[in-house]
């Protein structure tokens, strides 16, 4: 495999079969199928979260200089996190979490919202961080939205996460002291149209903003996540892909609280790799039943994201039982640690992932996602789609295509 299939993951955890045999076959085949790149992408997980966390931790004083000099700091100011699609999800993931460690308003906006209605974006509080997210930081809206919160809001700051040390996000404000950049490890900037390890990656570096003054917390966390994550890809791939090959005609992933931005993307997805041929949803446990349970039927695959929180547990497992009671969908996969056996029905599987209680649930995001990459990508190759390009008729690219950024007084 190009790139080395022994250097996927470092865990020495290895590859389940399914995983090996794609990862075995000559580079030229890979190609020619179309998986190179997003195999690659997704099975180096562990491995650039392992470094992506070390050097966040090396970054560290920087990051606490720049919130100190923006006035941000535990209990005091606010932040927004802000992205385009995945980008999006991202802030979604990390939102909850950074809310609880600053114990300080946080905010997520598409930068779409932003660039329409920038009155809007930001809160009444002040001072104020804006964070925005993207993988190649050549989105049209990506650099816009700054640009006009930067002429509009001059006293609010900004940290940019991104991929590419080349885009425009990462160069665009070389200098400026109000915008501070984070520019990841190269391997994160995912050649695939589909963002794979850009996306956990960035929640990942996004995550050391609760954890500045403990760096050590914030690595053992992500240690935790790795592992588990070198656990999925070893011995639960397989599963995976078996139910991947089914055909499915919807899917609906469920998640409870900063684990919804990663049922989001695992949804898009399903969505991006399938070309658009699954229907594919992402919705809340308390909130499908208020009319989006109405859409699982026969042919739906439900994927179950348990949380490890008792008190979320029980209204997740209510919710389960409900849907088997009312022999809803066709299957369920139930995606935690400690699953009870008698919560899984005949038809049901249970992805037993050790280690989800040590990244508790504000880390366990990059572990859904996870799952809805495999599933997604062994679809894909169902399909007969090249997971690296499954847009066959291009209507969408890797990059947005440029749109008219509309400037008004």
């Amino acid at each position: 495999m190009p790139g080395g299939a022994d250097e996927l993951t470092a865990t020495d955890g290895g590859l389940a079969g399914s995983l090996r045999e794609l990862a075995d076959r000559p580079a030229d085949i890979q190609t020619h199928r179309g998986y190179a790149d997003t195999m690659r992408e997704i099975c180096q997980q562990p491995a650039t979260w392992l470094r992506t966390a070390a050097d966040m931790a090396g970054d560290a004083p920087r990051l606490a200089a720049f919130l100190e000099a923006s006035g941000v700091s535990q209990g005091r100011g606010a932040v927004v996190l802000t992205g385009s699609g995945s980008s999006l999800y991202a802030a979604a993931a990390v939102g909850p979490a950074l809310q609880a460690a600053l114990r300080i308003p946080v905010h997520v906006f598409a930068a779409g919202d932003v660039l329409t209605q920038p009155e809007r974006a930001l809160p009444p509080t002040r001072p104020c961080v804006l964070v925005s997210f993207g993988r190649s930081g050549n989105s049209p809206e990506s650099t816009a939205a700054i640009d006009l919160l930067l002429a509009r809001e001059p006293e609010c700051r900004h940290l940019i996460v991104t991929c590419c040390r080349g885009g425009r996000l990462a160069t665009a404000y070389v200098g400026d002291p109000r915008v501070c950049t984070i520019v990841l490890d190269e391997r994160t900037c995912d050649r695939s149209l589909v963002m794979t390890s850009s996306f956990t990656n960035m929640v990942i570096a996004a995550n050391i903003l609760g954890s500045l003054d403990n760096t050590d917390r914030h690595r053992a966390q992500v240690e935790a996540q790795a592992r588990a994550a070198a656990h999925l890809l070893r011995f639960k791939a397989d599963t995976l892909a078996d139910l991947a090959r089914r055909n499915w005609r919807t899917v609906f992933f469920l998640a409870s609280g900063s684990r919804h931005g990663g049922a989001r993307e695992a949804s898009l997805k399903m969505t991006e790799m399938s070309d658009g041929r699954m229907l594919s949803f992402a919705e809340t446990y308390l909130g499908v039943r208020h009319g989006p349970m109405s859409a699982i039927r026969d042919e739906t695959l439900v994927v179950c994201f348990l949380s490890s929180d008792p008190r979320a547990r029980a209204y997740e497992a209510d919710l389960v039982c409900e849907l088997s009671r009312k022999r809803l969908g066709a299957c369920k996969v139930l995606f935690g640690e400690a699953v009870p056996a008698d919560l899984a029905v005949d038809g049901d599987v249970v992805v037993e992932c050790p280690g989800m209680a040590v990244a508790g649930d504000d880390g366990a995001p990059v572990l859904d996602v996870l799952v809805g990459q495999l599933l997604a990508f062994f679809h894909c190759l169902h399909l007969g789609l090249r997971p690296d390009s499954p847009s066959a008729s291009g209507v969408i690219n890797r990059v947005v295509e440029p749109f008219t950024i509309h400037r008004q007084a």
